[in-house]
């Protein structure tokens, strides 16, 4: 499968983005997504994970009530809807794809990368 995130840019704290993961192929439904964020000097990070069927999601504690992970399976598109943003969740964010049915939390987890998409967060 082949991901291609966007919908990154400049917002103000406090402010809000939706970011898009575009997924190739038929079948987009029998994977686990999810989203990580690296910072520069920074190692990836886990932000959000949905399961297959969408009936299951995940979230790192510093974006929970914050952040909503969905997936749009006829569109083969996963969003993250980022709202309340704050200086400290600027990062390229990724997309990720894993085999199976269940979420993750992990880089090595994932089996397919997206590209990324720049997020900064002006204070």
């Amino acid at each position: 499968v082949q991901l291609q995130a966007s919908g990154g840019g400049l917002v103000q704290a406090g402010g809000s983005l939706r970011l898009s993961c575009a997924a190739s192929g038929r079948t987009f439904s029998s994977y686990g997504m999810g989203w990580f964020r690296q910072a520069p000097g920074k190692k990836r990070a886990f932000v959000s994970a949905i399961s297959s069927t969408g009936g299951i999601t995940d979230y790192t504690d510093s974006v929970k009530g914050r952040f909503t992970i969905s997936r749009d399976s006829a569109k083969n598109t996963l969003y993250l809807q980022m709202n309340s943003l704050k200086p400290e969740d600027s990062a390229v964010y990724y997309c990720a794809a894993r085999k199976g049915v269940l979420t993750a939390t992990t880089t090595s987890q994932f089996d397919y990368w997206g590209q990324g998409t720049l997020v900064t967060i002006s204070s």
